[in-house]
């Protein structure tokens, strides 16, 4: 019985015994729970010792084949057949003294029979031969040849006196493989051996597919790389570890045997009297609550204002600098971790909530980290309370439009953008708006200070598939005149995943270049504003005989413009050809422009009739402006594009492809002649004069403070700081500004005549060099 005045918990010799048994059923849980959480931690511990094992073996098989191909080229008589110029010779020189060798073909530099029909001859087997093109050492890749997957070799390599050939040998795959098959991995865990998103060989449970990416490591000399997924460790009874959870287990064994050896009265914590009864003790289950709580490290609830809220454990590591001015983004393993991005999401969440919202897109692009950081986001959103709408794969602007789509009004997609593979980040749109500046930087400050909602039970999580919906949406109302043939450059960012059905869909017949997602980016760089990384995009229009070439950045929502003479259309003359066209059905119509925009633009779109207005570089500053005066129509000159008329007015190079291909397609002229009349200066393209983290505002600051000086070095002209310094001249003009995403000074200068150029070059390097000192500009 229960005394109404002693001080403990009396135990009867009846209810001892019983009370005793609940407690060892309890801890027979908890033990369990235990026992398995150190299983599937010991199971991660196996697959990463297999996957180490067979890495180690790929690797060598890899580096062993390339060896082998180096020394039979270098042997005495493939060397004679190619010096005399004779290929046929050559491969079967090299076939007869390699054995288990499947084909050797040796083909012209030029590619010519490849790109006669490239479908057929392999877009795999055609990228590994433009890689061994531009390098100095024999290349691999994994190929579909001979109706499977194969290993393939390539060496660029000359052919008699001034001549330069390509040799292909073709491997069994087994050659390369052949480790991977010898590794004994646990059953319960996930090996796979991909490339880009190929996975040219699985081991394991596949239902870990997803997860693959976490633990993946790359082999060196190759855009191959071993991916490892293992189950997630389930927390135990009210979340413990494995570790807390035997804790409880070894204290309930203790308790019971307290009672059954006759311990009648077990001094239990005193809780506060209630009125009009004596002091008693917690109830086992709020025992165990405090216990639980006592270990646990989730994040706090949101309490009501003015209470006193602990930060996260996590919030005190979180890097301040990876919120930037219009999105987040990091190095992933060292300032974006799954747990990092939980926490994000949470944030998030809470402020869609206090939005009165509750559902949230969410989407990734092709980088290697998205899975992890995609389902580290979602669990923090589900956290939070809020429902969860994952479609998976998609670039930027699709899940932009999945919020439209989805009626949802909010919508993260997971991207590094441009950023080198090892970035990743988020952009955000909560109630209709993206967030920047200081909505970005209050999603930290709700973290540190603990203000993070946590809902009694998770939001619900869906998968949803929206592509198709898309690609219907947009040929629906862009059809072509007349069919164009368009090589599309991915860059091998997300973009690819959608190009060619979306323009095939409006009727251009689509050559495909670098459209495998491949995360590692092992082509050239996604970033169309660089024109280094339009190179390749160059010479295959060319090859192809193309009307147009058209390139995407990583997430897909930058376009990038060349024409069939190799020439680079930059964004603020594409602008340009977009404002007349809209400004025909919207006289009068408002065109937002950025900084970096040609000074010709202005006079362009005033004489078509609209009402030009320059503005602050920074997709979601543009956005944001839009909203604020109704424009139709902006564009910024990295190569974003923003439709209102006829879209939903945020930034989609996908999108503006399809709208420029169908303005090309209603001129009689060929692409090349419409886009030569566009009016045009003697420009630079962005120059980015790389600086100390945390200087490029205060560097800024202090050359704007000389342009307004009673000193003012830049006389004649229009100063304008609206977003770093631009001074406009009458015949020209120069820009520096502090870039918001890395810590580079970026600058721009267009005149009429290259004496005006120089002359604007030389009034912006006076002023900047002595602030760098020896640091060479770049102009």
């Amino acid at each position: 019985m229960i005394g109404s005045k002693g001080k403990g918990v009396a135990v009867t010799g009846r209810t001892g015994p019983l009370l005793a048994v609940m407690l060892l059923l309890l801890a027979g849980l908890f033990g369990w729970s235990a026992v398995q959480q150190w299983r599937q931690a010991n199971t991660g511990t196996q697959l990463e010792q297999a996957r180490d094992s067979a890495l180690q073996g790929l690797q060598k098989a890899l580096d062993g084949q390339l060896l082998q191909f180096g020394k039979h080229l270098e042997s005495a008589r493939v060397g004679q057949a190619l010096a005399a110029g004779d290929g046929a010779a050559a491969a079967l020189a090299l076939r007869e003294t390699w054995t288990g060798v499947e084909e050797v073909q040796v083909w012209p530099a030029s590619l010519e029979t490849a790109y006669a029909d490239p479908a057929a001859f392999g877009y795999a087997r055609l990228a590994l031969l433009e890689a061994a093109l531009v390098s100095d050492k024999p290349v691999a890749r994994v190929v579909r040849d001979a109706g499977g997957a194969r290993l393939g070799l390539a060496a660029s390599v000359p052919l008699g006196a001034d001549g330069l050939a390509l040799v292909y040998v073709r491997q069994p795959l087994m050659q390369l493989t052949g480790p991977l098959d010898a590794v004994r991995a646990p059953a319960e865990g996930y090996l796979a051996l991909r490339q880009g998103s190929y996975n040219v060989l699985e081991r394991g449970d596949r239902k870990l597919a997803d997860s693959g990416e976490v633990l993946a490591r790359p082999l060196a000399n190759s855009s191959l790389r071993l991916a490892a997924g293992v189950p997630s460790i389930e927390p135990g009874p009210l979340g413990l570890g494995a570790l807390a959870a035997s804790i409880v287990a070894l204290l309930l064994v203790l308790i019971a045997v307290l009672l059954l050896v006759g311990k009648s009265r077990l001094p239990l914590p005193r809780r506060a009297a209630r009125e009009g009864t004596e002091e008693q003790g917690p109830t086992l289950s709020e025992s165990l609550a405090q216990s639980a709580a006592e270990v646990s490290t989730g994040a706090s609830a949101e309490q009501g204002a003015g209470a006193a809220l602990e930060p996260p454990p996590l919030a005190a590591s979180l890097a301040a600098g990876i919120f930037r001015a219009y999105d987040i983004r990091g190095v992933v393993g060292e300032e974006l971790t799954p747990k990092v991005a939980a926490l994000i999401g949470q944030a998030i969440g809470s402020e869609v909530l206090a939005q009165g919202l509750r559902e949230v897109v969410v989407g990734r692009d092709g980088r290697l980290s998205g899975p992890e950081l995609a389902a580290g986001l979602a669990e923090g959103l589900r956290r939070a309370g809020c429902d969860v709408i994952d479609i998976g794969l998609a670039p930027t602007p699709v899940v932009y439009f999945a919020s439209h789509h989805l009626r949802t009004g909010s919508c993260v997609a997971v991207t590094g953008s441009h950023n080198p593979p090892e970035y990743n980040g988020f952009k955000i749109v909560i109630a209709g708006q993206t967030l920047s500046g200081d909505a970005v930087t209050a999603l930290y400050q709700r973290i540190v200070e603990g203000r993070l909602a946590q809902a009694p039970s998770p939001g619900s999580y869906q998968q949803r598939e929206v592509n198709d919906d898309y690609v219907r949406r947009i040929a629906d109302d862009v059809q072509l005149e007349r069919p164009l043939k368009v090589v599309a450059d991915a860059g091998n960012g997300v973009a690819g995943a959608l190009v060619q059905p979306l323009l095939e869909a409006i009727g251009a017949d689509v050559i495909p270049l670098y459209c495998d997602v491949d995360g590692s980016f092992p082509n050239h760089h996604p970033d169309p504003s660089d024109p280094a990384n339009l190179q390749d995009l160059v010479q295959t229009v060319k090859r192809f005989d193309a009307d147009l070439g058209i390139a995407f950045d990583g997430d897909g929502d930058r376009l990038g413009v060349v024409t069939p003479d190799g020439t680079i259309i930059f964004a603020d003359r594409l602008l340009m050809l977009f404002a007349a066209d809209v400004l025909l059905r919207n006289p009068g119509a408002m065109v937002i422009y950025d900084v970096k925009c040609t000074g010709k633009l202005a006079d362009f779109v005033l004489r078509h009739g609209g009402s030009p207005m320059m503005w602050k570089t920074g997709h979601s500053l543009i956005k944001a402006r839009m909203a604020e005066t109704d424009a139709e129509l902006a564009g910024e000159m990295s190569g974003h594009f923003f439709f209102r008329e006829r879209w939903f007015g945020f930034d989609d190079g996908l999108y503006a492809a399809a709208r420029l291909l169908e303005i090309l397609a209603l001129r009689e002229e060929t692409p090349q002649e419409v886009l030569e009349e566009l009016p045009q200066s003697i420009s630079t393209p962005e120059i980015k004069v790389p600086v100390a983290d945390g200087t490029p505002h205060a560097l800024v600051s202090l050359v704007v403070s000389a342009a307004q000086s009673a000193d003012n070095p830049f006389v004649g002209g229009r100063v304008s700081t609206i977003d770093g310094l631009r001074v406009d001249f009458a015949d020209g003009w120069g820009l520096v500004r502090a870039s918001n995403t890395t810590p580079v000074l970026v600058l721009r200068f267009e005149a009429d005549s290259e004496d005006a150029l120089e002359r604007i070059k030389a009034q912006f390097r006076a002023q900047l060099q002595p602030l760098l000192g020896a640091q060479d500009l770049g102009f």
